[in-house]
């Protein structure tokens, strides 16, 4: 099956009341493991890069595996989506790349040379995502916009301020730029490192602007569950070892590197922990399903998973290396994250309720969507 647009897809599960899984991709076996659940479970599908993975996969790479995608898996309906499109010119290229729909996150100021990105006003957001929308038809492209700011860091989208969205607003952002898609800041976060205890999700504000715009589907960022069993399980492939040696007396083993002591073990064996494992994950919680599936109810169609797939990536890969240290053919330990990519997307899918739905309808062509956006 051809690409499709977002619109098309979100279209659809609005009309059948269900939520579709957008899953981030930086490499082939994530693809893979992704379009092999959908196809077996006969769903939709939006997969999405952040300009950031198209700058790691590089243009063509990622454009050839998505088309070797698409023609193994014939039957998946399926959008490409840029995720936090920073500016025209970026979304441009994707357009050109062959992207079906693209994101702009006008709510950040990306030209901003903090690390933290400051927040646009509503005007700046309005005319940067116009622009975009404008362009983007032209093509046949769908467009998603971002109204308000969500915590947490995902690549560059990373904001100074938390700014729920305003649904006073929505109805006239949505009606000044043209988008077909918004993503709605309702109190989720980005990045692994959501919540210390489980978050609230601000249902009524998604109700609300549902309300006021019943017609455009409505996008969660920041949607992953961080399962507290896979944190759990990659600070367990943390190894700090003991030992003394005759020169520079008791040290700790840590990543291959030996850390002289003179005091107790235990007092030590934390400090490497903390001075020396700056990415060992800490507690967090992340998004919980039944408040997604809440969301859903109420106009949510688009659910964004990316540290998911990241944790679960990372956990099948260290633990092979962690148990058979002696292997060393890639392939030993990438098969074990893709099988780990397509059961949480099984779990995802299930769990929105898009399976079953990728026979509902006929893809649009972009030329069809082209004559749409005229009308």
């Amino acid at each position: 099956m051809p690409l499709v647009t977002l619109k098309q897809i979100l279209d659809e599960a609005a009309k059948g009341g269900y939520g579709v899984g957008a899953f981030n991709v930086n490499n082939m076996e994530q693809i893979q493991g992704i379009f092999k659940a959908a196809q077996e479970l006969e769903s939709p599908l939006i997969i999405q890069a952040s300009f950031n993975a198209v700058k790691y996969a590089g243009l063509e790479f990622l454009k050839y595996l998505m088309k070797a995608a698409t023609e193994t898996y014939p039957d998946v309906p399926v959008a490409l989506h840029l995720d936090h499109g920073p500016d025209f010119d970026r979304c441009k290229t994707c357009i050109e790349l062959g992207f079906t729909s693209v994101m702009i996150d006008g709510s950040l100021d990306y030209s901003s040379k903090e690390k933290k990105k400051p927040a646009r006003s509503f005007e700046d957001n309005v005319a940067v995502t116009k622009q975009v929308v404008d362009y983007s038809h032209q093509f046949g492209v769908s467009v998603e916009g971002e109204l308000g700011t969500l915590g947490g860091i995902e690549d560059e989208a990373s904001a100074q301020k938390v700014m729920l969205t305003d649904p006073e607003q929505a109805n006239a952002f949505v009606e000044q730029t043209g988008v077909d898609a918004l993503a709605v800041a309702i109190g989720t976060s980005h990045g692994a490192y959501k919540f210390k205890e489980k978050p609230i999700i601000d249902i009524e504000r998604v109700k609300t602007i549902h309300e006021k715009i019943p017609n455009t589907p409505l996008v969660m960022h920041g949607s992953s569950s961080v399962p507290m069993e896979l944190t759990e399980k990659l600070n367990t492939f943390i190894v700090v070892s003991k030992g003394k040696d005759d020169e520079g007396g008791p040290y700790i083993d840590f990543l291959g590197k030996k850390y002289y002591i003179d005091q107790d073990y235990s007092i030590a064996r934390d400090m490497v922990y903390d001075l020396f494992f700056k990415n060992r994950l800490k507690k967090t919680m992340g998004v919980p399903i039944e408040s997604i599936q809440m969301g859903i109810r109420n106009g949510v169609r688009k659910i964004n998973v990316d540290t998911d797939g990241r944790l679960m990536v990372t956990t099948a890969i260290l633990e092979v290396l962690y148990s058979q240290p002696e292997k060393f053919d890639p392939r030993d330990y990438l098969e074990p994250s893709r099988e780990a990519i397509y059961n949480m997307v099984k779990g995802k899918i299930l769990a929105f309720g898009s399976a079953g739905r990728s026979k509902d309808y006929k893809p649009k062509s972009l030329k069809r969507m082209k004559k749409v956006y005229e009308k």
